[in-house]
């Protein structure tokens, strides 16, 4: 199977590895707007050659797995959609759903030659705070899940090869509704990284915020990790998932309007009921995670 891989970055080059080392795909063609990350790509060999443009990239391939951010992708789907083999398949890593389902459904069905049924929705559950194809790892994706998320049109045969490729590099399958996806990761993934963000963003801006960096301790760290992940990619994820954020968003705005609350009435109480609720919660989860 020949691969083309548009964009290729920490998830991208991770699965042009992974697939390589599993055997189900035989050469990779790899395209990024960035000279510097295709060079950094071929020297890790998760490309075997850097397509001059997203029309050469695509031309020959049977699949087209698209790694860019969310808030490029129709753009680059309308760049290639005219130049896809028909027999192809493209599917996509992308953490939002629904916008870019949309986007590939306009793309797509407007060139005859390429059917929007062979386009598969995805969403491997996988990555780190380090971006960059020089940190890709073909065991990214080992124990990790992968959420497929096809809607009434997709080809019952191009979404089971896809499945198939995820399952091949060690992932767990997943079929979810697009709009469940983006709701559930609004809550799970996309609130958290906006959260890491404001909090170091604030403290940053605080005329004393380089000492209190300074101390910062495990606790810190831990809570603020995902803060050193591509701010690139998590804008175009916060604003292409706006809606279904912000809900999650003003919920948690309430919850800590509920803790100052607490705290400024001295309700220690109120403050240990949230603390036992989310500990014992945090726990289970915990204990989710041990088992697997």
């Amino acid at each position: 199977m020949k691969l083309a891989l548009i964009g290729v970055g920490l998830i991208g080059g991770s699965a042009a590895l992974a697939w390589k080392r599993a055997g189900v795909v035989d050469a990779v063609v790899g395209f990024d707007a960035d000279a510097v990350a295709c060079a950094a790509a071929g020297e890790r060999g998760a490309i075997d050659r850097a397509a001059t443009s997203l029309a050469d990239a695509v031309r020959d391939a049977d699949l087209v797995l698209l790694a860019v951010p969310v808030g490029a992708m129709a753009s680059v789907l309308a760049q290639v959609a005219g130049a896809l083999p028909a027999h192809a398949i493209v599917t996509d890593v992308g953490s939002t759903k629904r916008s870019v389902i949309h986007a590939a459904h306009a793309a797509l069905n407007a060139h005859s030659s390429f059917s929007f049924r062979r386009f598969v929705p995805g969403h491997p559950i996988a990555g780190g705070e380090r971006p960059g194809v020089t940190h890709a790892d073909a065991e990214l994706f080992r124990g990790k899940l992968f959420v497929s998320t096809p809607v009434a049109e997709t080809h019952a045969d191009a979404l089971a090869q896809v499945e198939a490729l995820w399952r091949a590099v060690g992932a767990n399958v997943q079929r979810m509704d697009a709009d469940e996806h983006d709701r559930i990761f609004a809550a799970i993934s996309h609130l958290p990284h906006l959260l890491a963000f404001a909090l170091v963003a604030q403290i940053e801006a605080e005329p004393d915020g380089a000492r209190k960096l300074g101390f910062a301790g495990a606790g810190f760290r831990d809570f603020t990790r995902i803060a050193a992940s591509s701010p690139v990619m998590w804008r175009d994820i916060a604003l292409a998932n706006r809606d279904a954020l912000a809900a999650e968003l003003r919920g948690y705005r309430g919850m800590l309007e509920r803790l100052q609350q607490a705290m400024d009435s001295n309700d220690a109480a109120a403050l240990e009921d949230v603390f036992a609720r989310a500990a014992q919660a945090r726990r289970a989860q915990q204990r989710g995670f041990d088992g697997d």
